[in-house]
């Protein structure tokens, strides 16, 4: 073999084992974990060619970034792997649940269309409101 074909396989061998080293960290090494905690909004299975889990998560918030603090509502967006998991989160559409996820740097179509990827359910609560209004019998008069 040549000097130069060698020089080329040999930047061939490096560039592949940098492009799979890359590959490896951006879809599969996991960046981070966590819990959130929120009222399930939206579970579905959907897709085009990879059918996934994909759900939403509200998660009420206090907002006080500038002087005229408002309450407002944060979408937590993921996917779902395991069918155990996905079976637990049909069920529970409107509940308070809290979830622990995995957090990966890209999404894969067969993983899920977010990079947040729930692997087990912690809780999942009947939500109760503390202010909920209740009818009051006030009489109507006709005139």
């Amino acid at each position: 073999m040549k000097k130069a074909g060698k020089v080329f396989l040999g930047i061939g061998v490096v560039a592949l084992v940098a492009l799979a080293v890359w590959f490896f960290f951006k879809f599969y090494f996991v960046f981070g974990t966590g819990v959130k905690a929120g009222e399930l909004n939206l579970f579905v299975y959907k897709g085009y060619v990879f059918k996934t889990y994909e759900g939403r998560l509200i998660q009420a918030g206090y907002n006080s970034k500038n002087s005229n603090a408002t309450i407002q509502s944060n979408e937590f967006n993921f996917s779902v792997t395991d069918e155990k998991v996905a079976s637990q989160l049909e069920r529970s559409a409107g509940r308070f649940v809290e979830l622990h996820y995995k957090e990966y740097l890209g999404a894969l179509p067969w993983r899920g269309m977010t990079k947040y990827v729930v692997d087990s359910v912690l809780t999942v609560e009947e939500r109760i409101e503390e202010n909920e209004l209740t009818p009051i019998n006030v009489p109507v008069e006709l005139f």
